[in-house]
């Protein structure tokens, strides 16, 4: 059976910056009970506490914090950039485990947004581009879908099985 890898907070866990959640979502649950999901907060994974501070990448994107040419900052201006990396190649180990090739991610995180994440200057915009683990995730060729992409990973997941 095909597994998917899911943030933890889109599961209804704790563990967003701000100590909230953000799920639970229908499908969602629907993978969980078919025994599909695996779950996991790169931001926690990579030792960073519930809650924390905001973080943003000014200046860049998970790409180039990856290629060591950005950094993650908080808003009370600490590097967290080890920390972000550390749960990416945390989420890279399980996928690489469970052989894994669709992945639904916290949309505009730092970590884990697919298609927008916030420009880095704590002002709330967004911008195109993607969080460090989902930069990652890509880079090994997984599928990364947001929780506003339900039916789009539920037909990719379809299309692999």
């Amino acid at each position: 059976m095909q597994k998917i890898l899911v943030s933890r907070c889109l599961l209804g866990h704790r563990v967003r910056y701000d100590g909230g959640a953000s799920g639970p979502f229908d499908q969602l649950q629907q993978w969980l009970d078919e025994g599909r999901v695996v779950a996991l907060c790169p931001e926690v994974a990579g030792g960073l506490p519930t809650p924390r501070a905001a973080a943003e990448i000014p200046g860049g994107q998970g790409v180039q914090v990856l290629d060591g040419q950005a950094s993650v900052i908080t808003t009370e201006g600490e590097d967290v950039s080890a920390q972000f990396l550390s749960g990416a190649y945390q989420a890279l180990e399980l996928v690489q485990k469970h052989g894994i090739r669709i992945a639904v991610l916290k949309a505009n995180s730092p970590s884990c947004g697919n298609l927008l994440t916030y420009d880095g200057t704590f002002s709330g915009v967004k911008v195109d581009g993607e969080g460090v683990s989902a930069a990652l995730l890509k880079r090994h060729g997984v599928q990364v879908f947001s929780e506003l992409e339900l039916p789009q990973a539920a037909a990719a997941l379809a299309a692999l099985n």
